[in-house]
């Protein structure tokens, strides 16, 4: 449904302060969304808890996306990149400049707290960076927020501790340092490479045999080379049961343990999608924890709909950006079907009535 890119399209208004859908999430998928509310002609506002785009802008510093840059595109704009699969300063630069060319309606910093049904659609409580709370009304809700604020926890001991993370950045702070990563996926593995090559000492603590065969095609075997080579340390079927100070406690698979000095754990566990705003409303889920969804996207409470990998708790792994943004133009598609539908019945019964 991608359509030509227009930024002199001006953006609707909304009547009488309800938008026609309210956008939580200012990502690539909520952006897009606002770009076909936008052509579509539906007044929209996206809601956006911290930066455009501040999931991107959380990942670690050089990473290189898995996929290549058309397949990152949203709204028709070309993403111009100097590499195949352009890395995430690129998609920033990208993402801010389709926003400033479509002028769409975001406001940064602002946190929905709590999404509730109204007669005309549903009321949003939001509230801004400074602690100032608002109110928005909306006819339909497209929820998407994706799944990178809430890490899979690991429920033991010292989790909490300052020398801990969920989330990697850049290597330069640990040079020097022992460090283990706790994990197999792409983000452990991208970790691992990157602190060795900054002069860390690197472990790696990982509960199956061996690692991931989803990790990225280009970096697994550079990874497993450096496993043999003895550059980076790894022990599998293994788990971390305490982190400790200055070391944490690994158990092996049967049963002993022992403690592997660090000074630094990253606990690259995963993630899962954070719907606690939505909590009150009917919202219906499948066994491995993915929302009941329609064909256009549109959850069990009628009006609500969730695009990207918001709706996929138990199968983040499936949903990304390349076809987020698709369920985005979908979702939009349907809102103007039913809004115009509902236009039309309003019409006709206040001709029966003259």
């Amino acid at each position: 449904m991608t359509t030509e890119p227009n930024p002199g399209i001006p953006n609707p208004e909304p009547q009488g302060g309800l938008y026609d859908v309210a956008i939580v999430g200012g990502g690539p998928v909520g952006l897009a969304a606002a770009i076909a509310c936008k052509r579509s002609g539906l007044s929209y506002v996206v809601l956006e808890k911290g930066c455009v785009v501040n999931a991107i802008f959380d990942y670690p510093t050089d990473m290189t996306f898995f996929t290549t840059a058309p397949e990152l595109e949203i709204g028709g704009h070309p993403f111009v990149s100097p590499f195949d699969k352009p890395k995430r300063v690129d998609a920033l630069q990208y993402y801010r400049k389709v926003t400033q060319a479509e002028g769409l309606n975001v406001r940064q910093y602002t946190r929905v707290e709590k999404v509730h049904a109204a007669p005309a659609g549903f009321t949003l409580q939001v509230e801004a960076q400074d602690g100032r709370q608002d109110v928005v009304e909306a006819r339909r809700v497209v929820v998407a927020t994706g799944y990178y604020d809430s890490p899979v926890p690991l429920d033991i001991p010292g989790e909490d501790s300052e020398n801990v993370s969920h989330y990697y950045t850049e290597a330069h702070p640990f040079f020097g340092l022992n460090v283990t990563i706790i994990g197999a996926g792409n983000s452990a593995a991208d970790a691992a490479l990157d602190l060795m090559n900054a002069g860390a000492n690197v472990t790696m603590v990982v509960r199956g045999e061996g690692i991931r065969s989803t990790v990225k095609y280009w970096v697994k075997p550079n990874l497993e080379n450096r496993i043999k080579e003895g550059r980076i340390g790894a022990h599998f079927r293994s788990q971390v049961v305490e982190i400790l100070p200055d070391a944490v406690r690994v158990q092996r698979e049967d049963g002993t343990t022992f403690l592997l000095p660090t000074h630094f754990t990253f606990a690259m566990t995963g993630y899962l999608p954070n719907l606690d705003f939505l909590e009150g409303l009917d919202l219906r889920t499948l066994p491995d924890e993915c929302l009941v969804l329609s064909e256009h996207h549109e959850s069990t409470v009628p009006g609500l709909f969730v695009a990207g990998s918001a709706g996929y708790a138990g199968r983040t792994n499936q949903v990304f950006i390349e076809n987020g943004r698709i369920h985005a133009e979908e979702a939009v598609a349907e809102i103007a079907r039913q809004l115009a539908q509902a236009e039309a019945q309003a019409t006709a019964r206040s001709g029966e009535m003259a």
